[in-house]
């Protein structure tokens, strides 16, 4: 296995473990109207997905992971979204692993690379979001030392609302 910064050619494969991962990981955390969804957006999220590789100067990086020819995992970082963020605090978007990638570690190699890559990017801290019914990828963060800081969020989405609650950790060497 290996973890790589993604082109534009990996655009649909990214898609494809979005997708997947959705189906598996949010199953009974999420409607099924929001997991059709994201099914059905299929197509669309490889072009965005495709449209954000071909812009180099784009903050945003995707990391993809990929087990002999296949990508299994994928990671979105970049500058903070939230509008509370500073400048110096960088954002975990996105991470998912294909259902046949979980379990194995690839998805804690993706992390710390995407980790790393805001750490070199000059980001001295990092956040994300997750949601909070998600027992295992809260577990998955605690376990790499995220903390949550008590922030949530709610996200009205068909067929319900998402609720969220916000991660963060040092980037700094000292853990400062």
């Amino acid at each position: 296995m290996t973890i790589r910064r993604a082109t534009p050619d990996d655009a649909k494969e990214i898609a494809d473990v979005h997708v997947r991962s959705w189906q598996v990981a949010y199953r009974g955390l999420l409607p099924d109207e929001v997991i059709e969804e994201m099914v059905a957006g299929r197509q669309a999220r490889a072009e965005r997905f495709r449209a954000l590789l071909s812009d180099e100067e784009s903050p945003p990086r995707v990391w993809v992971a990929v087990d002999g020819v296949s990508i299994v995992g994928m990671a979105v970082v970049g500058p903070s979204r939230d509008p509370e963020a500073g400048p110096t605090t960088g954002e975990l978007e996105a991470i998912y692993l294909a259902p046949e990638a979980m379990g194995r570690g690839i998805g804690r190699a993706l992390l710390d690379q995407a980790v790393a890559d805001l750490g070199e990017r000059g980001f001295t801290d990092a956040m994300l979001w997750v949601l909070r019914e998600n027992r295992r990828a809260r577990h998955f963060y605690n376990a790499a030392g995220w903390r949550t800081d008590g922030a949530t969020k709610e996200e009205e989405r068909p067929g319900g609302t998402l609720h969220e609650v916000r991660y963060r950790r040092s980037l700094r060497a000292d853990g400062g």
